[in-house]
C-alpha cells in the first residue's frame, strides 16, 4: 500500500496528496472538509430585513406626524396618528374610561382658574346685553355672571362681552366661560388648518390674516376632525367631505355674517355662502337642549359613551337676535354643555371641539402700546391665547370689527 502521508508534497500544504483514509502518523491530524454555508443565517437576515421594512413604515409615518407643519402638541399629534392608523376604537375606549372615571371634585371653583372680571357697561342707545348667566342653583361666587366688555366698535360700544358661570348643579366646582359677540359689529372668518380639513390647498395660510390682526375681536376653535363629523367643510368654492342634510352647521356669507342651524332646514347653500363648517347634530334647538343627548342613539354626537366624558368642551350658538354665543369649560359632559348654551339663551347651538389641547378662545383688545392683545376666555385653557397667529393644524374661526 502506498503511504499517502509519506508521498505528500512538502509545500507546506497539510492536505494528503491522494484522498483516502486520514493520515495517522506522528504529528498528523485529520483535516476537516470545508462545510457549505448554512441557509439558516441567510433566512434570518431576510426575515430581519423584512421586519425592519414593516416596522419602518409606521415609524416613518409617525415621524412625519410629529414634524408636520402647524401648531399642535406632541400628545395631540400622537393620538391623531393612532386614530388615523386604526387605533380609534382603542383611543375612544381609553378616553371614555379616563374622563368618565375622573369626576369633578370640590364644592367651589378654584379661584386661580377664574377670569379677572371688571364689569362693563353697555353704551347708551344700543341694545342691552342679555341677562347675565346664572349658576344652576348655586350661590354665585364673586364676579360670577358679570359681563366684561371687550373690543369696542367705531361708535364706542362693545362688540363682545365675556363672563363665567357654573352650569352644573351636581358639581359646583365646574365653571363655564361665555362670550357674547354682537353680529352687526363683527365679520366672521373660517380658516382651514394645515391638516384639517385635508385634500386641498386652502386659502389663508392656516392662520389669522396679518392684515386682520389689528381688527381682531375673537379667535376660537372649530369642530372635530372631518373624518368624525359625519358632515362637510366648504370654503372659497372648495369642499372637503359632504355637506350633509340634518347636520349642525356654521354658515358665513359674503357680508361676513355668521349663523348656525340645521343644514337644509335652517341654512342651505346659496350664491352668498362663502364658508360652511359642519359638526355632528345640533345640541340646542328652539332654545332647549335636544332630546336624546344622554343616550346618543345612532352616535349622532360622536362615539358611544363620548357624551358622558367629563372633559373640556366647547360649543357655539346664536340667540334670537342672531348674535353669536360661545361657551366652553372643563369637566363638561355633552348634556351640561347643551344646558349651558340654553342658559345663555342660545336658540340653536352645536358642539365644537373637545379636550384640553383643542379648546381655545381668546378675546382681543388694544393694549397700552397701541397693538391688540389676546386674553383667554378662561385662564385654564391650555393653548396660548395667540395660538392662531401662526399656522395651526386645525381649522378655526376668527372675528374682526366691521
Amino acid at each position: 500500500m502506498i503511504n499517502d502521508c509519506a508521498n505528500a508534497p512538502s509545500t507546506g500544504d497539510p492536505s494528503p496528496a491522494v484522498t483516502g483514509a486520514p493520515c495517522d502518523g506522528v504529528g498528523a491530524r485529520p483535516v476537516p472538509r470545508p462545510r457549505r454555508p448554512s441557509a439558516v443565517p441567510r433566512r434570518l437576515l431576510v426575515f430581519g430585513l423584512a421586519l425592519a421594512v414593516v416596522l419602518s413604515v409606521p415609524g416613518f409615518s409617525y415621524a412625519q406626524a410629529l414634524t408636520y407643519p402647524g401648531n399642535a402638541t406632541w400628545q395631540m399629534r400622537s393620538v391623531e396618528w393612532l386614530r388615523d392608523h386604526g387605533g380609534g376604537p382603542l383611543v375612544n375606549r381609553i378616553e371614555n374610561w379616563y374622563y368618565t372615571a375622573n369626576l369633578p371634585t370640590g364644592s367651589a371653583p378654584d379661584q386661580a382658574l377664574l377670569p379677572v372680571v371688571t364689569p362693563g357697561v353697555a353704551a347708551a342707545g344700543r341694545a342691552l346685553v342679555p341677562p347675565p348667566p346664572t349658576s344652576a342653583g348655586q350661590t354665585p361666587v364673586p364676579r360670577e355672571g358679570s359681563w366684561v366688555s371687550g373690543r369696542l366698535d367705531s361708535t364706542g360700544a362693545p362688540a363682545i362681552y365675556t363672563s363665567f358661570f357654573r352650569p352644573d348643579a351636581q358639581y359646583p366646582s365646574v365653571v363655564a366661560g361665555v362670550a357674547w359677540i354682537r353680529a352687526r359689529d363683527t365679520s366672521a372668518h373660517l380658516i382651514a388648518g394645515t391638516r384639517q380639513p385635508a385634500g386641498h390647498s386652502w386659502p389663508g395660510g392656516a392662520q389669522v390674516q396679518p392684515g386682520d390682526v389689528p381688527k381682531l375681536v375673537a379667535t376660537f376653535n372649530s369642530g372635530w376632525k372631518m373624518s368624525d363629523t359625519h358632515g362637510g367643510f366648504y370654503l372659497a368654492g372648495q369642499r372637503a367631505g359632504h355637506l350633509t342634510d340634518g347636520q349642525a352647521s356654521i354658515v358665513i356669507t359674503d357680508s361676513g355674517a355668521a349663523t348656525i342651524g340645521q343644514w337644509s332646514r335652517d341654512v342651505a347653500m346659496n350664491p352668498h355662502v362663502v364658508a360652511v363648517r359642519q359638526n355632528l347634530a345640533l345640541i340646542v334647538d328652539h332654545g332647549r337642549p335636544v332630546s336624546g343627548l344622554d343616550a346618543n342613539t345612532g352616535q349622532r354626537w360622536g362615539s358611544y359613551e363620548n357624551q358622558h366624558q367629563y372633559t373640556w368642551r366647547s360649543g357655539v350658538g346664536v340667540d334670537a337676535a342672531g348674535d353669536l354665543i360661545y361657551v366652553a369649560g372643563a369637566n363638561l359632559t355633552l348634556q351640561t354643555l347643551a344646558a349651558a348654551l340654553a342658559d345663555v339663551r342660545v336658540v340653536r347651538g352645536m358642539e365644537l371641539d373637545i379636550h384640553s389641547a383643542l379648546v381655545s378662545f381668546a378675546w382681543w383688545a388694544p393694549t397700552p402700546t397701541g397693538e391688540v392683545g389676546p386674553t383667554k376666555l378662561l385662564p385654564g385653557m391650555e393653548r396660548p391665547a395667540n395660538r392662531y397667529l401662526t399656522p395651526d393644524q386645525r381649522d378655526f374661526f376668527y372675528l374682526t370689527l366691521r
